[in-house]
């Protein structure tokens, strides 16, 4: 009788082990499965984050060669820039830009243009033309450093 409980002790034990030893290979492989996603992620942000700055520089060009407004460069980078929530990082790297920015980031545009009086349009118009005209020396000298901008890790 005691040789048959050491047995049944000992496959218990085996069992025992068995299924902890799954459980474990288990556990190693969902970590492996969790730190193969989170590579992932990472790997599709960065690759987002560098379209987004080589759509900034794009931008920056096309201001620079005159094929795109300057209020227009200024709220579409600006755009990229909340999108990547980089706006406060950057901004003392491009402080006319950025002034710019703030002034007239929250102007209607298109259909809610049109649909403003035509005095309000008129005020919101020599608001920007007022602010491009006092800071045009420097957007453009920003716009030449973000034409070729990269992105400098955080401290």
């Amino acid at each position: 009788m005691s040789t048959t409980l050491i047995l049944l002790g000992f496959f218990i034990i085996v069992a025992l082990s068995s299924y902890a030893t799954f459980l474990l290979l288990k556990l190693k492989q969902q970590k492996q499965r969790q730190q193969a996603l989170a590579a992932e992620r990472e790997a599709a942000a960065n690759a987002k984050r560098a379209q987004v700055l080589e759509d900034i520089r794009y931008i920056a060009t096309a201001m620079i060669d005159d094929r795109c407004e300057i209020s227009e460069g200024v709220v579409r980078i600006g755009r990229l820039f909340e999108i990547l929530s980089l706006s406060e990082r950057v901004a003392p790297e491009f402080p006319a830009f950025f002034q710019h920015f703030e002034l007239i980031k929250d102007h209607p545009i298109m259909e809610a243009r049109q649909a403003l009086p035509k005095q309000e349009r008129m005020k919101l118009d020599f608001v920007r033309m007022k602010s491009e005209a006092e800071l045009a020396e420097g957007i453009t000298a920003d716009a030449k450093k973000l034409s070729s901008y990269q992105l400098k890790a955080p401290h």
